[in-house]
């Protein structure tokens, strides 16, 4: 069985939680991931969009079979601003994206007291995030057109489809992170790529 994902508003504080958007809560030796962008002669760094962290103990109870982490904190970024509304200087199409337009991170401890708030800000102080959005876990079918972690052939880490928290990949489009099952088991979370694509009888 795979895990699908639920969203929700909410007011509450989502610090060290499972939530999508808002800002990534790191302990302190992690960094946030960039890209090398080239414009007009220059090269800078860009940050990838914060897509979700996971606090891997609410998925204990839905992953018996000890697939993905059952502690610690998983972060997801991707190059996906453009399908969320905003201008972006990297464009990604349909099929695969290139190498470290996708990065999943992993700590194997949370700790309340050690972790910060990784907080985007533009010019004005202004915060460059969404409002985050609370993230609750079900079971439901390994080929199922939802959002969800784990699923698909050759596997899925995570799918995400179109129209999730206002992503727009197109009709029936779906973004999903890619692994090879041995890298997982290694929890060589690095090699997660990313693809966009559409889901079959979605067209």
């Amino acid at each position: 069985m795979a895990i699908q994902i639920h969203l929700e508003a909410t007011e509450t504080e989502l610090f060290c939680s499972s939530k999508w958007w808002g800002d990534p809560d790191f302990p302190a030796d992690m960094e946030y991931p960039v890209f090398p962008v080239e414009e007009d002669g220059q090269t800078y760094d860009y940050p990838l969009t914060f897509v979700c962290q996971i606090d891997c103990a609410d998925l204990e109870s839905l992953d018996p079979e000890g697939r993905l982490p059952h502690e610690g904190m998983l972060y997801v970024f991707a190059a996906l601003d453009a399908y969320a509304g905003y201008d972006s200087p990297v464009g990604n199409g349909p099929g695969p994206w290139p190498k470290g337009q996708v990065v999943v991170k992993y700590t194997r401890h949370i700790n309340f007291e050690t972790f910060r708030a990784c907080m985007l800000v533009d010019d004005e102080d202004q915060p460059l995030t969404e409002p985050a959005l609370r993230m609750t876990f079900s079971s439901c079918a390994d080929d199922a057109p939802v959002t969800r972690l784990l699923g698909g052939v050759p596997g899925t880490f995570l799918q995400i489809v179109s129209g999730t928290a206002g992503l727009d990949f197109g009709h029936g489009g779906v973004l999903l992170l890619d692994y090879e099952p041995a890298d997982l088991e290694r929890g060589f979370w690095k090699r997660v790529r990313g693809r966009l694509e559409t889901l079959p009888g979605r067209e």
